[in-house]
């Protein structure tokens, strides 16, 4: 009886430890610093990952513990081209661990501040040797062309400095009709608003889909599809999978339908592992995962665009009962359709005609 007793306190004791360690997770995000820095690029940022991090805290489950450092070279103020001060938390040389660098935008040439701050460039690339990802906005971007991290990769900056990055690097590949670029974990966004954006997906891979969409609404006036792909370099190649790409039009055209996923494999001639295994080998997500984002993503649509009751939207989107759309709807956004309603109805701007 007492052996039972101590393996069944030692067997929540093991629960609980690794309870604890789910919860205490902590994501370490880096803002580098310095002078004639743009602040809303890297404020901005910070706010993002602040609130998310407060929305996953509130859901009251295990959750992802955001840590925030501002680090300078010297860990001395800097000068933003606001005029006013910012005060790093720490330096360079002091030892912590990034598994975010976040990059910010630099006052017109960039050039003059990639002088003044060669130390950060030999600190970038044992940063990338330590497997930190990167986001970098505009201008900053020339940081890691520097550093040498964007050499043979896709990347793109702010408009009028394209024909300069490409002079002064000449082994990156700008892609200038993008405003996002990828390559594995090194990100580059040409705007604030297209960082933004950057930072959007960065939480929704932090936090998950929910907390992303409640960071959107709160942030944003229009409502983006986060499950749309980005414009990310080699990560979003187009699939070549024909008969992927005809079922996916197959399933776009039929959403009012009731559609189970061992049907769609047999009318697309496949078993139903062989079509789940080619669907996650095209798309990175399973034809159910599809199916309900597709759902969803329309009925965002409806609940934005037109005055459909909740039962009506539930039935152009695939589902009979108004409940279980409804259950499903919060559970994929975060919200209640009527909630996701007002959100968007409130965020739409009027004309004041009448």
């Amino acid at each position: 009886m007492l052996l039972l007793i101590s393996q069944t306190i030692l067997l929540f004791s093991h629960i609980a430890v690794i309870w604890y360690i789910a919860v205490i997770m902590t994501f370490n995000l880096t803002l580098l610093l310095c002078d004639n820095m743009l602040v809303s690029s890297t404020t901005l940022a910070a706010e993002i990952f602040q609130f998310a991090e407060a929305m996953a805290r509130a859901s009251r489950g295990p959750h992802t513990k955001l840590r925030v450092r501002w680090v300078s070279i010297d860990g001395k103020p800097v000068q933003t081209s606001a005029g006013f001060q910012l005060t790093p938390t720490h330096a360079i040389n002091d030892r912590f661990t990034s598994d975010l660098i976040h990059i910010p935008a630099l006052w017109r040439n960039p050039r003059p501040a990639v002088a003044n701050n060669q130390a950060y460039i030999p600190w970038l690339q044992e940063q990338h040797q330590l497997n930190s990802s990167f986001t970098a906005v505009g201008t900053g971007v020339c940081f890691l062309a520097e550093a040498g991290l964007l050499d043979d990769k896709p990347a793109t900056t702010h408009w009028h400095y394209f024909d300069q990055l490409q002079r002064s690097y000449p082994k990156v590949k700008l892609a200038r009709q993008h405003f996002t670029t990828q390559s594995g974990n090194v990100y580059c966004a040409a705007s604030i608003n297209a960082m933004a954006e950057l930072i959007m997906h960065q939480v929704e891979r932090i936090f998950g889909r929910v907390i992303a969409h409640q960071a959107q609404r709160n942030f944003f006036h229009e409502i983006r599809n986060l499950t749309e792909p980005l414009s990310l370099g080699d990560q979003h190649k187009t699939h070549t999978d024909e008969a992927i790409v005809q079922a996916q039009m197959w399933i776009q055209d039929n959403l009012s339908k009731q559609l189970a996923v061992p049907e769609l494999a047999a009318q697309f001639g496949m078993s139903t592992r062989s079509f789940n295994r080619r669907f996650v080998a095209a798309l990175a997500m399973t034809p159910g995962d599809y199916l309900t984002d597709v759902r969803m993503t329309f009925a965002c649509d409806l609940l934005k665009n037109t005055d459909l009751t909740i039962l009506g939207i539930a039935g152009y989107s695939g589902y009979n009962d108004a409940s279980w759309f409804s259950s499903r709807f919060k559970h994929w956004s975060g919200n209640s359709p009527k909630e996701y309603r007002n959100t968007v109805r409130g965020k739409l701007f009027s004309t004041g005609v009448t």
